[in-house]
């Protein structure tokens, strides 16, 4: 009995013991299976995490790689950049050239907050438009430019304000070192480098707008363009006629020179001008200045006018051409001519009869009708058009002029045009006819590239005889003496040339007390090698109280012969002409 007692008493501590064990390893495989969970779950974690940084990283670097593709899709102009030629005058005088610059761009989809790059960026870029900024940055679109061709300073300013969703990118921008110097022969480009006038424009229709669509031009150093115009003549010319316009309280005025054997252009010059580095002027209120923007016009090529008595070089020289007079002819200018209801009379007649010589001293419309009457209106109208001054210039400068003349040639538009009016034509181009009076009789398209004598004898076409050309030569001289263009003449210089005073046609009628004058000289007049014609709009007063041509354009021909001629080369001689007139060898 005891026994089984000890035996029972053995066996209910053996199952306590076992329950007890039972337990303990129940707790302690509960604590395994938490661990282990627990493991999992900041495997889980540093899993997720990775993956998000893998994912921020992979992103980033995408961005990387694609910045350089989206910020070369602005606009679909993937060739922005494009370098252009530098061009420099004769003596490679610098006139134009590119200047690396950078412009600001956003991508939108990564601008965390725009209100405050709005706010940021206004504190770097003068005058940013907020409502136009914030409306770029709040776009749907991968690409938008927010300002245009900024300064390194301001580049740095802005990257130091650490905006996402802000870069820059590389672009070209067009330096003008002499302003408006030569504005008008130069041109300008628009903020994408692509030429917009002058010669600037040119450039571009010769291939160069092709080469840049192609990228054939991005970052290449291009050979410069080599220009005929010489910077330091074009500097007194403009200088002269910019004085002109102040001192004669006149609307315009311009100025070219031209060499008589090449046919190139030395000199041109229009004003108002602009500056090239800024074609367009912002007013405060950032509306564009309309009146800066009327300096674009070029009054020389691209405008026509009723060139007045210069014209009647022209007629003098078609009735010597044709035969039907002679130096030693006499007109008879006694008395007013009456055709179609209109009174043809001289400014300051003499009303007697008049030698070729004193028809062009004394700018005799009479006289000079007379001598276009002699030719007839069909021999009238082609000779004019031999000349090239009833027809479009060819030269490179763009946008030329073309010129007006009557539907249908009548004898009064005969007679009215004989003295320069019912027919307009550039001054460029009166310039140019001019010249083939004083060369030998040979017209010589003009040019702004140099041209050789050898080129331009392969070029040159003879309009008229080389007597009627030593004729017009000996008309240039006695009037430089003797009549209006006296006003002109530089001792030493021996200047001959033609004054033009006419009414100024305004709103279709000819304004009695405005005139357009102009004055076409040559020199030095015992062998001419330069053409300088001058213009003056509307000119309210002159030397001695005139407003004619005498009193105007004369006296700047004047200022700039005696300042260009030591630079042409062209050495002064005093006393009397050693040798006759010479024809140029052509």
């Amino acid at each position: 009995m005891i026994s089984f007692v000890i035996r029972l008493k053995s066996r209910a501590h053996f199952v306590v013991k076992q329950g007890r064990n039972a337990e303990r390893e129940a707790f302690i495989g509960t604590n395994v299976r938490r661990r282990k969970q627990a493991r999992q779950r900041v495997a889980i974690v540093i899993a997720i995490f990775c993956a998000i940084y893998l994912a921020v990283g992979a992103r980033l670097f995408q961005y990387g790689l694609s910045e350089s593709v989206v910020a070369a899709s602005v606009g679909g102009n993937v060739h922005a950049v494009a370098s252009r030629p530098n061009i420099v005058d004769r003596n490679g005088e610098l006139l134009a050239t590119d200047l690396n610059m950078v412009s600001l761009y956003a991508d939108p989809r990564r601008i965390v907050d725009a209100d405050e790059a709005v706010e940021k960026l206004a504190l770097v870029v003068p005058n940013i438009d907020w409502s136009d900024t914030h409306r770029k940055l709040r776009s749907a679109t991968a690409f938008q430019w927010l300002r245009r061709q900024l300064t390194p300073k301001q580049q740095a300013d802005i990257l130091a304000l650490g905006l996402p969703g802000i870069g820059f990118r590389p672009e070209k921008r067009r330096f003008y070192p002499g302003g408006a110097t030569a504005s008008h022969i130069v041109g300008h480009v628009n903020v994408d480098n692509q030429g917009l006038a002058g010669m600037e424009r040119y450039l571009d229709q010769q291939g160069l707008a092709d080469l840049r669509a192609s990228g054939l031009t991005d970052d290449t150093r291009l050979a410069p363009v080599t220009l005929s115009i010489d910077l330091r003549v074009q500097n007194i010319v403009r200088d002269v006629v910019a004085r002109a316009m102040t001192d004669y309280e006149a609307e315009a005025a311009g100025a070219v020179i031209l060499d008589v054997e090449t046919g190139e252009v030395l000199a041109m010059t229009s004003v108002p001008d602009y500056d090239p580095n800024e074609p367009s002027r912002v007013l405060p209120d950032g509306s564009i200045d309309k009146a800066y923007e009327k300096g674009w016009f070029n009054r020389i090529s691209n405008a026509t006018f009723e060139m007045g008595s210069t014209f009647k070089s022209f007629t003098l020289a078609m009735g010597l051409d044709e035969g039907k007079i002679s130096l030693n002819s006499v007109v008879d200018a006694s008395r007013p001519i009456r055709m179609g209801g209109f009174t043809i009379r001289d400014f300051k007649g003499k009303n007697r009869p008049l030698s070729i010589p004193e028809v062009f001293q004394y700018s005799s419309n009479i006289g000079t009708a007379a001598v276009a009457d002699m030719v007839g209106i069909d021999g009238h109208r082609d000779f004019l058009t031999r000349l090239g001054l009833l027809s479009r210039l060819e030269t490179e400068m763009p946008g030329v002029a073309t010129p007006t003349q009557p539907q249908t040639w009548k004898k009064i538009n005969s007679v009215t045009i004989s003295f320069g009016h019912g027919v307009a034509t550039t001054p460029l181009q009166t310039a140019v006819a001019a010249a083939a009076l004083m060369n030998g009789g040979y017209l010589l398209q003009p040019t702004f590239l140099p041209r050789s004598k050898e080129e331009a004898r392969s070029l040159a076409r003879r309009v008229i005889k080389e007597k009627t050309s030593a004729d017009m030569r000996f008309l240039y001289d006695w009037n430089g003496q003797k009549g209006s263009g006296r006003g002109a003449q530089v001792e030493g210089f021996h200047v001959g040339g033609k004054t033009g005073t006419a009414d100024k046609v305004i709103n279709g009628r000819y304004a009695k007390n405005i005139n357009f004058n102009a004055f076409v000289a040559a020199f030095p007049m015992d062998k001419p090698r330069y053409i300088v014609l001058s213009i003056i709009d509307a000119p309210r007063t002159g030397e001695r109280g005139g407003r004619t041509a005498a009193s105007t354009a004369a006296p700047m021909i004047q200022a700039i012969i005696r300042r260009v001629a030591p630079l042409l080369g062209v050495k002064p001689h005093f006393g009397e002409p050693e040798a006759e007139m010479l024809l140029v060898d052509y």
